[in-house]
């Protein structure tokens, strides 16, 4: 028996009734590079281009909660992300950009709450009403000691700040989606697709369960809540994933929690095309992987999407090489005629039976998961990991056997490695002008403000208190964004994995 139609209980067709006929993904290119200035200039030219939202990628101090002139910073400042230190930074990412008429995406996990905060500040100085904002914070945790790494404290603290920011959006900011649990690096790391599919929900049924337990009732925040999922390049494999994951979490809030809201059931996702199916070699092919994984993921029904590159392999995207992979959702969307029915693939008995598999298969990891007493006790003992670990490495036996082709990598190959490509470069002086400024910043800025603002934020934290009330007085003073993580450090202190493999 085939699922209900597009916009019915389980949602497995899609969320909406008419899906893209009614409107289409937003189209939310990933960037961010150099410096806030460079990378605002960037955002107004996608924003030109055609771009319908903001997607913010943030460099590797700032994932870290370490300011641009912090020593472990050195060499890595600008170069994967925007390096962001303070509100002042903020502020020029988004000049001139008005937040309260487009929607902005943020990929930040463990520092999180204090990056949203600065957006807060910086969105109230433009003269915004916070309550209209929209958008999404990424705020998973729990993916990042499971694939990622980039984690700052230990896990039981850290899921405190994200449930600090659940809550506090949900009484302050009820557009804006405070959690995107993420799967999207869980399968970078090398996982299959019914583990990204099983961990990416059984970790955001940890964040309900620590919702809950502070007080909120199930409809009153499982609406805003949202998920990022990858597309990868098994065609088939990718669709039935994303209608397996909405049947799933549809009948796990129905069942499992009693919800009773058809926006806690619905559940809506963001999607990138696979950066780790990009090669360096033949980069062109490039192109060719990003336009199938993008179906995938329309023809999955995605929320909103973002294309890779094809220059990704080498570097961060050259303008040109970001526009074409926008230019690529956009032949999609207005040319393709793909999006002329809610679930093409629906009634497909190739589809239904793949969706079947995949929702079979990630039950038998919730329940593992559950056994184990939740995710958390899981990570701790190393469990996704583990798994994760496996399937990467069989994945790599496959590609070195050839078993599993990768055209110009280990078939078809070109006797020609060089790369035609023009590739970003980045400005060398970017890193000492942003530590300049931060100089200048702590010069200018009331450092007894800043010292009575974190002094307040370090003795909520040994109690129980929501901290985002104490995280917007620090960023207003300028506090910078490594002063405020090390302030909490010293309450929460650090974490450091046991290796599990």
């Amino acid at each position: 028996m085939f699922p209900p139609p597009a916009g019915q209980f389980p949602y497995t067709r899609g969320i909406h009734e008419t899906m893209y006929r009614g409107r289409l993904w937003t189209m939310r290119q990933f960037s961010g590079f150099s410096t806030p200035e460079e990378t605002n200039a960037r955002y107004r030219r996608l924003l030109e281009a055609g771009q319908t939202g903001l997607s913010v990628a943030f460099d590797l101090p700032t994932l870290m909660g370490y300011d641009a002139d912090h020593p472990l910073s050195f060499g890595e400042v600008g170069k994967c992300g925007a390096p962001i230190s303070s509100l002042e930074d903020i502020e020029a990412l988004f000049h001139a950009i008005p937040l309260d008429r487009i929607t902005v995406s943020m990929t930040i996990n463990s520092p999180a709450a204090v990056i949203w905060a600065m957006y807060l500040v910086a969105a109230e100085k433009q003269g915004a009403d916070v309550s209209l904002l929209s958008g999404t914070l990424q705020n998973d945790i729990l993916k990042e000691y499971i694939a990622q790494k980039e984690y700052i404290f230990p896990p039981r603290p850290s899921m405190r700040l994200v449930t600090d920011t659940i809550e506090f959006a949900t009484r302050h900011t009820p557009r804006f989606n405070p959690l995107s649990v993420s799967g999207y690096h869980i399968r970078e790391a090398g996982s299959t697709a019914v583990q990204e599919l099983a961990f990416t929900i059984r970790d955001g049924l940890e964040y309900v369960d620590w919702a809950l337990e502070r007080g909120l009732g199930i409809d009153e925040f499982a609406p805003r809540l949202s998920f990022f999922f990858n597309a990868h390049s098994d065609f088939f494999e990718e669709i039935a994933k994303y209608r397996a994951a909405r049947q799933l979490w549809a009948t796990l809030m129905r069942d499992r929690y009693g919800a009773t809201d058809e926006r806690s059931m619905r559940l809506r996702f963001h999607a990138q095309t696979a950066g780790s199916s990009l090669t360096w070699q033949q980069p062109y092919n490039n192109v060719v992987r990003t336009t199938l994984q993008a179906m995938a993921a329309v023809l999955g029904g995605a929320q909103s999407l973002h294309t890779n590159s094809l220059d990704e392999a080498f570097a961060l995207p050259t303008e040109q090489a970001a526009t074409l992979a926008l230019r690529t959702q956009q032949v999609i969307a207005y040319e393709s005629g793909i999006t002329a029915t809610p679930d093409p693939f629906g009634g497909s008995y190739f589809v239904e039976n793949l969706t079947s598999e995949l929702d079979a298969g990630a039950r038998e990891y919730i329940a593992k998961i559950d056994s184990m007493g939740g995710m958390i006790p899981a990570i701790e003992q190393g469990y996704p990991q583990a798994e994760i670990a496996k399937a990467s490495y069989a994945d790599q036996l496959k590609t070195e056997s050839g078993e599993k082709v990768v055209v110009g990598v280990n078939k078809f190959v070109s006797q020609d490695t060089g790369s035609p490509l023009e590739i970003l470069q980045m400005d060398r002086q970017a890193e000492s002008r942003q530590c300049e400024k931060l100089r200048v910043l702590r010069a200018s800025r009331s450092n007894e403000a800043v010292a009575r603002t974190l002094g307040a934020l370090v003795r909520a934290a040994e109690g129980a208190e929501n901290l985002m009330p104490l995280l917007l007085d620090a960023v207003r003073a300028y506090a910078t964004l490594g002063e405020i993580c090390a302030a909490l450090k010293e309450v929460f202190g650090t974490w450091r994995e046991t290796p599990a493999v």
